[in-house]
């Protein structure tokens, strides 16, 4: 890092305070203020902001590591503009029309008290133990192996990066709220863009351009079968990552995390009417098309300068672990940045990395705190004021800052399996929500027990695998049986596809041995049960332009699989 370097980080900074200072001038009255900006976003803003917090330190590091370990596998994940379409277009009208505050508000208004319960406990747990911690931790590794600092003031620089990035995150998430992290993705999604586009630029250049990376990633064989590194579609024996697997796993994890998800729906709950909430998404699906290009290709090209030996400035380009001297593929885009990018350059792509990981966290501050105050502090004391909500909600990120660093000493030991375990521990939180969300909304006959049920099968199956997970990964001798094979054996891909498989036939055998809902309860809220006027309002929401740019959206998508099938 050099002088010039320092300067282009001051700047972003100094307009980062701007921002977070014109949105204190405004003051947050009230619970809808603070948590969803005023209900008054655009679709610029509700773009950008889904686009910024999806993109986190799991894509920076994570992402591009797994692109140098085993090529196009996980772009199935990220491929994914089509599944935040289908948010727009079949969720948007529903959620709208509830005028909820959260998903698990949603889940009560369509099925019962008790299916908000659960849905609330799952988010909150599951956003302490993977998001928040991994976010932390990814950031504090990544900064460490950009300055090339390992120590500060005798202190591990990781721990001093990490702990600095929340406390400054969750600063202005507390203070500012959701209107302060969707102003500041508008700033940071930009930078993040332009950021990754120069590793991509110098990293083809270094190189040799996009065929030498093909023609070096399709020589490498990652199975007995003959797939490349360059291949997205497997053979369906591959032990990773089995086409039909990868292709209904990665659509249900997909679903359930831009159609449910309080972390990324909260950003479309926020805007302004339908319309703008619908170009959102759209203009959103379009910036998702970006991160396989963005990341996952950069981790390819890292691996086939390793495997070239290309030499940077005299010094051969290696992803070597320093300590064990073992191939480090998340490595990857810290390494990129260090070796590839001169002056000035370097700074704009750590403030690409900060503007990720700050827009990250600080949606999952923002959302964490909103599902503790709505939906448990807030059904227990109903009558409280709406500005004591506003600071129950800053005292609930305090707590969950905490509870993200006190966690990170756990998600160091997970090291270089970053990436998969984030994928290995949604593919079982995913089914039993998804299967709620989807008959809940699709099917008028889902019933309140139906409902729960199939959220209360899902988490019971879920943390049996994550069980199982660890106790066979840490006992020897232990003979096959059903139960092995069913929760410890079987891919994991394909497990998510028989859970969510299960997980909805509970919904429908327990809906069906159960009191049909009420029709006045669900009106609006599921297909078929909406009025006239409903209807109407949604048709004038959306016009030509729409259609055509989803079009686009799609058309780009399938042409990515038939490249790299």
């Amino acid at each position: 890092m050099q002088l010039l370097d320092w300067i282009v980080i001051a700047l972003f900074v100094g307009v980062m305070i701007w921002i977070v200072v014109t949105v204190l001038r405004k003051k947050n009255e009230n619970s809808s203020d603070y948590f969803l900006g005023g209900r008054d976003a655009t679709w610029i803003a509700i773009g950008t902001s889904l686009f910024a917090s999806n993109i986190g330190s799991e894509h920076l590091i994570g992402l591009a590591g797994a692109g140098a370990s085993s090529g196009m596998a996980m772009a199935h994940w990220e491929i994914q503009g089509w599944m935040i379409l289908l948010l727009g277009w079949v969720f948007v009208p529903f959620y709208s029309r509830s005028m909820v505050l959260t998903m698990p508000e949603f889940l009560e208004r369509r099925y019962n008290s008790q299916s908000r319960t659960i849905l609330s406990m799952i988010s909150l747990i599951s956003y302490v133990m993977t998001k928040v911690a991994v976010t932390v931790y990814a950031g504090g590794l990544v900064f460490q192996q950009v300055f090339g600092i390992q120590e500060l003031w005798g202190i591990d620089f990781f721990w001093i990066a990490a702990i600095g990035l929340v406390l400054i995150t969750a600063l202005y998430t507390i203070v500012g709220g959701m209107e302060s992290v969707l102003k500041t993705s508008v700033l940071q999604t930009p930078i993040l863009l332009l950021g990754s586009a120069f590793i991509l630029f110098f990293g083809f250049k270094a190189l040799g351009g996009w065929d030498q990376m093909m023609e070096i990633c399709s020589a490498k064989t990652v199975n007995q079968y003959g797939d490349t590194m360059a291949n997205l579609i497997r053979s369906n024996e591959d032990p990773d990552f089995p086409w039909l697997g990868a292709l209904l796993g990665s659509s249900i994890i997909g679903f359930w995390y831009w159609c449910t998800d309080q972390f990324i729906v909260q950003r479309v709950l926020s805007g302004r009417n339908e319309r703008e909430s619908r170009r959102g998404t759209i203009f959103g699906a379009y910036l998702k098309l970006l991160p396989v290009f963005l990341f996952l290709i950069p981790g390819m090209i890292a691996y086939a300068m390793h495997a070239k030996g290309i030499a940077i400035d005299g010094t051969v380009f290696e992803l070597v672990d320093t300590a064990t001297g073992d191939y480090a593929a998340d490595a990857a885009f810290p390494v990129l940045v260090s070796k590839l990018l001169p002056a000035g350059l370097k700074g704009i792509v750590v403030c690409g990395i900060l503007a990720a990981l700050m827009s990250s966290l600080a949606s999952l501050f923002n959302s964490s705190a909103m599902l503790f105050t709505i939906d448990f502090y807030k059904r227990f004391k109903p009558e409280t004021p709406e500005k004591r909500l506003v600071v129950i909600g800053q005292i609930a990120t305090v707590v969950i800052v905490c509870l993200g660093i006190l966690w990170i000493p756990v998600m160091r030991s997970v090291g270089n399996v970053l990436y998969n375990y984030l994928q290995d521990v949604q593919s079982v939180l995913a089914p039993g929500i998804a299967s709620a969300f989807l008959l809940g909304i699709c099917w008028k006959r889902a019933s309140a027990k139906g409902g729960m049920w199939g959220l209360l099968s899902g988490l019971i199956i879920g943390l049996t695998r994550l069980g199982a997970k660890v106790y066979y990964s840490n006992v020897t001798d232990v003979t096959d049986n059903l139960f092995k094979y069913l929760f410890y054996d079987m891919n994991w891909l394909f497990f998510c596809g028989w859970m969510m498989l299960f997980c909805c036939l509970v919904v429908i055998v327990v809906s069906l041995c159960t009191k049909a809902p009420d029709p006045a309860k669900i009106q609006g809220l599921v297909f078929g049960t909406s009025t006239p006027e409903q209807i109407a309002a949604t048709r004038k929401s959306w016009n030509k332009w729409d259609i055509i740019h989803t079009c686009i959206i799609l058309a780009i998508t399938a042409a990515f699989y038939y490249y790299f099938w």
